[in-house]
């Protein structure tokens, strides 16, 4: 079965099973999974899937089931669907109960290895119909970027679909911590330490105790007050006593409060004792009454902590998922290291194309659904996963292509155009669909004898073979000239070699930049229509993918590109 014979049974069992309109996304995944060697030829690939696809939708559904029994009637069979992955249920979730929380640090916005973790939380919280949290982990003052603020907040509330119920500031929560903190030396359960911190490694490493652990609860309280007032920044710090004999030393008296005299960004010198992050944490899972957490194998120690914590002031224990980490290679995620780089001009922003960064690639044209369906597909595992720049984009742009490829109208972009002329073309008025599956029409064309073509194109004509305009006429090369042959698809379908997209040189043209993934700009003419758009339009620009709109500018339309 050759290459057309195998996409017109396709692109009928598609149209059978779809009321009579075959979709190309789905034709194209079935053709390249029965012959995976096409991927290298897709930009023709998906010319010839489009051409028939346009056949085969015109000729209605009994049509359809009459060639498909005669060609492929396996196909006619069906077959079961193929589960779509799921969540694994929740242990003791009870709908309309679960609250869950992501909790980032403000040192930068949301990268890619966050969205994994967030539309987890945030999509279990939608199965269970629970609470989504934002919790900003701000009580370290000496690690905060001011803007993280409203970029975290913006870009969770992107990626969750607007699932974010509440968004929840650690440092506006100072009282809590004060209160318990001196609940628990009170209680008896923690003390303030005022060894070096070299001298209770020591210590602990040996397995005994600090001497500040046996003093008696009112002089403990008494340190406490001196912690508030007194003590300079590494004098003090409050720990919690747990088992001094524990088989992991990092278990044994561990910190939960120390001093910190800079200023804090929201908070200013108003407070000097800040909380650890295992105190802060077990406080607002139990005043925001969190039921269930994912986190991080690596924090397993820390879910211990704050279980320890928990269970000495008689507080519920959330139920903890542990999940594997995605280590990405050859993309840098971490916001520390990226920050100096765009304050030094190498990056304009967060939002620089060259980002693996939600902001940068929202403004590609990425969408939400995209992240939560990678989320859906990693699932909740403890297996690490190394991932490269390239294999993470080759799944999300899929996943992405199965959100935008239905509604993303379809447009000619000429790049680096060349003008040419095909001797004795006729005059012809052209109509093309807006999209090939669900709006007919709407981009029209009068066609003479010039026309713009891409200069890779051009340059790969050759003597003597048959050539298409996609939709318009066909032509050969003979000598230095172009020149016509004929119209017909069908001659085309026989003979030919490559079909091209083109624009008419004397038709009303728009000028388009488009900004690529490495940040390199690529030039050209775009069709009438893309001047129509509204910034923010998602567009497919014919063999050259899937862009979205950045700005109209006076003298041009500025594209970001988003993938094929």
């Amino acid at each position: 079965m050759n290459l057309q014979e195998t996409i017109r049974k396709f692109a009928l069992q598609n149209a059978v099973k779809y009321g009579g309109k075959a979709n190309s996304g789905a034709v194209i995944a079935k053709v390249l999974h029965e012959q995976p060697e096409l991927k290298s030829r897709m930009k023709e690939l998906q010319q010839e899937i489009q051409q028939i696809i346009k056949e085969v939708n015109k000729l209605g559904v009994e049509k359809q089931i009459a060639e498909l029994k005669k060609i492929a009637p396996e196909l006619l069979e069906e077959k079961p669907k193929e589960e779509r992955k799921e969540l694994k249920p929740l242990e003791d979730a009870k709908p309309g109960r679960v609250v869950m929380r992501f909790e980032p640090s403000p040192s930068g916005p949301l990268h890619i290895g966050h969205a994994y973790v967030i539309s987890l939380n945030s999509e279990y919280c939608r199965k269970y119909k629970g609470k989504m949290i934002l919790r900003i982990a701000d009580t370290n003052p000496s690690n905060i970027y001011p803007p993280s603020y409203e970029l975290i907040a913006k870009d969770a509330d992107w990626v969750t679909k607007g699932n974010v119920a509440e968004v929840i500031t650690q440092s506006e929560n100072m009282e809590s911590y004060y209160t318990y903190a001196l609940k628990l030396l009170e209680m008896g359960k923690a003390y303030v330490c005022t060894c070096t911190a070299d001298a209770f490694r020591a210590m602990a490493l040996k397995e005994e105790a600090c001497p500040c652990r046996n003093l008696a609860i009112k002089e403990n309280v008494k340190q406490w007050e001196k912690m508030l007032k007194k003590y300079q920044e590494g004098e003090a710090v409050v720990r919690l006593k747990t088992d001094i004999h524990h088989k992991n030393p990092a278990m044994r008296d561990f910190p939960l409060l120390r001093i910190n005299e800079e200023e804090h960004p929201k908070q200013g010198k108003k407070h000097r004792i800040w909380p650890l992050m295992n105190f802060s944490v077990a406080v607002d899972d139990f005043e925001e009454e969190v039921t269930h957490i994912i986190r991080a194998k690596d924090h397993a120690d820390n879910a211990k902590r704050q279980e320890i914590i928990q269970k000495y002031i008689g507080w519920p224990v959330p139920k903890a998922i542990f999940v594997g980490r995605i280590n990405f290679i050859d993309m840098e995620v971490s916001c520390s290291k990226t920050r100096p780089l765009i304050e030094q001009g190498l990056y304009r922003d967060w939002d620089d194309i060259r980002l693996p960064f939600l902001a940068a690639l929202r403004r590609r044209g990425y969408q939400p659904e995209a992240f939560i369906k990678y989320a859906l597909d990693v699932g909740v595992s403890l297996t690490d996963k190394t991932v490269s720049k390239e294999e993470f984009f080759k799944v999300i742009d899929a996943f992405n292509r199965e959100v935008i490829e239905p509604t993303a109208y379809r447009y000619f972009f000429i790049p680096d155009p060349v003008e040419v002329k095909i001797e004795k073309a006729p005059a012809r008025e052209v109509e093309l669909d807006l999209h090939p599956d669900n709006k007919e029409g709407g981009r029209k064309f009068k066609t003479k004898d010039a026309f713009y073509l891409a200069k890779n194109d051009v340059n790969q004509v050759k003597e003597g073979k048959l050539y298409r305009l996609m939709d318009c006429l066909n032509f050969k090369k003979q000598g230095k000239k172009l020149v016509f042959d004929s119209q017909e698809y069908e001659k085309y379908k026989q003979q030919g070699e490559r079909i091209m997209h083109w624009l008419p040189k004397d038709a009303k043209l728009v000028t388009v930049e488009v900004l690529m993934p490495d940040n390199t700009i690529v030039q050209g003419w775009g069709e009438e229509g893309l001047g129509n758009l509204e910034e923010g339009a998602i567009v497919q620009l014919e063999r050259f993918g899937f862009c979205r709109l950045d700005a109209k500018e006076d003298d041009k339309l500025v594209f970001w590109y988003a993938h094929k």
